[in-house]
């Protein structure tokens, strides 16, 4: 029913790695309760989307859904969130932002500082560094004087418990992080359409890192808005309830991150909670629907070689990514997945090092097909992947997505 959730019943959790945290399967995420991408002067808050909030956290609050999670660069949403917690109390909240590593540590302060007063907080319950996507920002974090050492400094002022990192680097990078060994926890990406974190997840496994899973309905699908197709493959379960249910029946995995601006985003998600004793049975005949559905688009052949021998993007004439483009080359060949590769592709070259790399509009503009011939010559497939970038090209080129980050 419109506007409505279903009756409340106990949410299960799992001891969140080594910070002994009785983690909900279902975190609350921030990023889309708030009202705006900039931090807006408190005049500047609505009274509707402050009430909404309220609403969520008040939903969230019923069903033990006590993990929020923010972040500093989430425009208004730490100002919003600091106001709402006073409003809706939770003795048993757990509340986490996360900071960007930066050169300065001094400057990584400041924000730290900046976002306990926007939380209105005397103590975070865990903070993470905010992507440690490339080599620099792991120096930037773990080097002598650096940013995890003012971390620590809160600490042990007991205004910070866990500490965590969250990341979108290659997996060589997250496993090295982790094997850092100076982390808890970990926020990275890995759901049904990206698996390529496999190796992190087991090695946070044997440092009893807490796992979070970041962004699987939105950054794992666009399933809030699934493709006819998808429905159908997915069928009897929505998309979303069939990837939660993917992401939780992995014990490696405790919790999943729900990015939530109504209420009733939580109706699925809630539902997939309920299903997840028959996820061993749910789980692989939808697989297999999706698996052979994509093997009849695309051809046994390119499924198990497509990923051979391409170079780094930026190995790349132009830093066309090549690897991600051919992935989402598939989910749109394979699922009809046309709003997510519509907006993914439009990022590329807009995000930064949240989402490196190009798309493939200078494609026989000033980068010719003989220079990515060449790069290619250790691919099985160099001669067809040239026309495939132009199909997304034709397909997607005139995309002009907004980046949403500053940092």
């Amino acid at each position: 029913m419109k506007d409505q959730i279903r009756t409340p019943s106990p949410i299960a959790t799992r001891r969140f790695g080594r910070t002994g945290i009785k983690m909900p399967l279902i975190s609350i995420g921030g990023m889309r309760f708030n009202q705006s991408w900039e931090d807006l002067d408190p005049e500047k808050i609505e009274k509707d989307s402050q009430n909404e909030l309220e609403n969520i956290l008040s939903i969230a609050t019923l069903y033990g859904l006590n993990h929020i999670e923010t972040a500093r660069h989430y425009g208004s949403s730490e100002r919003q969130l600091g106001w709402a917690l006073s409003a809706v109390p939770d003795p048993n909240r757990l509340l986490q932002t996360k900071i960007p590593p930066n050169e300065d540590p001094d400057k990584f302060e400041e924000e730290l500082a900046l976002s306990f007063e926007r939380l209105n907080c005397k103590k975070l319950d865990l903070l993470s560094i905010h992507g440690i996507n490339l080599p620099e920002h792991f120096d930037q974090t773990l080097r002598p004087g650096g940013c995890l050492e003012v971390a620590r400094s809160w600490q042990k002022e007991n205004r910070i418990g866990a500490i965590g990192f969250s990341t979108h680097a290659p997996t060589s990078l997250i496993v090295k992080t982790i094997e850092s060994n100076a982390f808890d926890y970990v926020n990275l990406h890995w759901y049904f359409i990206r698996q390529d974190n496999a190796p992190a997840l087991q090695i946070a496994k044997n440092f009893d890192l807490g796992v979070f899973i970041i962004s699987p309905t939105d950054k794992g699908g666009h399933l809030h808005t699934p493709s006819s197709k998808l429905m159908e493959l997915c069928d009897p379960l929505h998309p979303i309830v069939f990837n939660d249910l993917f992401c939780l029946n992995d014990m490696r995995v405790h919790t999943i991150s729900v990015g939530v601006c109504k209420p009733n985003d939580l109706e699925l998600h809630l539902q997939a909670i309920e299903l997840l004793d028959d996820a061993e049975i749910l789980i692989p005949s939808i697989t297999r629907k999706l698996r052979d559905a994509a093997s009849l688009s695309l051809g046994k052949k390119w499924l198990n070689t497509w990923h051979l021998g391409l170079p780094s993007w930026n190995q790349t004439p132009g830093n066309i990514n090549i690897p991600v483009l051919l992935w989402l080359y598939n989910l749109f060949e394979a699922w009809d997945m046309e709003s997510y590769v519509k907006a993914r592709y439009g990022l590329l070259g807009k995000a930064g090092h949240w989402f490196p790399g190009e798309n493939a509009n200078r494609l026989d503009l000033d980068i010719t097909e003989s220079s990515i011939l060449k790069v290619l010559e250790c691919s099985p497939w160099q001669k067809e992947i040239p026309e495939i970038l132009r199909r997304l090209k034709d397909k997607f080129g005139r995309i002009d997505r907004k980046r949403l980050w500053n940092n």
